[in-house]
């Protein structure tokens, strides 16, 4: 087995075929777009904003890794490049770099990072390394049309294979538009991505303007309580057109599979 290569064995990988994105994306204007992050059981992603918090087992974590084969680009929020300092490579035993050829099955990492504050560099940044030891992608770092990163930024960036993407904000909320940025991705030729954090993101995803954007939905819960304090999956109340207090969101055509000791709760989104 290549170095640190983790095995999911072809059995354990049938239940996840219907949430997985098809072989040809139906959808020419957006990725396949696929939610999929850890909890524990108080819907916490970690003990603290900016605390690198494990929650998965080894089971599960290795069928992150095989999602992240099937998909053509990894998705995260500057704070968890920043907090996690994260490979978001995939280490499943036969993929590139991994006992396969090339770069195959490893997936792009895309970093959103509207105001350029992801401060990496070829000696402390993991994707970086990984890139530049054939085991991974470089990044696309997503930011702000005013921003302007140091030309040695952007030339480490190009020489591993990686580039900053200028895209505007929201004027209202000075976000970038999840519309806009699936969009662009699916320009730069990526058919799916898998989002996998942090809270921020997560959460505006589950927002109604955004939900129509996630095609599947892969949770892996732990069977463990953080505590108060924590990073927390919990959308924006939602309200009718009374001002009575609804249902934020809801997963519907709902599977639930024990796995180790964590269960994966996979479905679609319904708001």
């Amino acid at each position: 087995m290549s170095r640190n290569a983790l095995t999911f064995p072809p059995s354990n990988r049938t239940f996840l075929e219907p949430h997985l994105p098809p072989t040809n994306n139906p959808q020419p204007n957006r990725p396949f777009t696929t939610l999929t992050f850890a909890t524990s059981l108080d819907s916490s992603l970690s003990l603290a904003p900016g605390t690198r918090t494990t929650l998965s087992g080894p089971q599960s974590k290795a069928m992150t890794h095989y999602l992240r084969s099937r998909h053509d680009a990894i998705l995260i929020g500057a704070g968890t490049a920043v907090a996690d300092n994260p490979g978001l490579n995939c280490r499943l035993e036969g993929v590139g770099g991994y006992g396969g050829e090339g770069l195959t099955g490893q997936p792009r990492p895309i970093v959103v990072d509207p105001h350029a504050r992801w401060d990496f560099s070829s000696e402390r940044s993991k994707i970086l390394q990984l890139a530049a030891e054939g085991r991974g992608r470089a990044p696309f770092v997503i930011i702000r049309p005013d921003c302007s990163p140091s030309s040695s930024r952007c030339a480490l960036l190009e020489r591993c294979g990686g580039k900053f993407i200028s895209l505007s904000v929201d004027a209202a909320t000075g976000r970038m538009p999840w519309d806009g940025l699936m969009e662009c991705l699916r320009r730069e030729g990526l058919r799916s991505v898998m989002i996998e954090g942090g809270g921020s993101v997560i959460n505006s995803l589950l927002e109604p303007i955004s939900a129509h954007l996630v095609d599947s939905v892969v949770v892996t819960i732990a069977p463990v309580w953080l505590g108060r304090g924590g990073v927390v999956v919990s959308p924006e109340r939602r309200r009718d057109g009374d001002g009575e207090p609804v249902t934020a969101a809801r997963l519907r055509d709902v599977r639930w599979y024990p796995f180790g000791e964590d269960v994966v709760v996979c479905g679609k989104l319904s708001v």
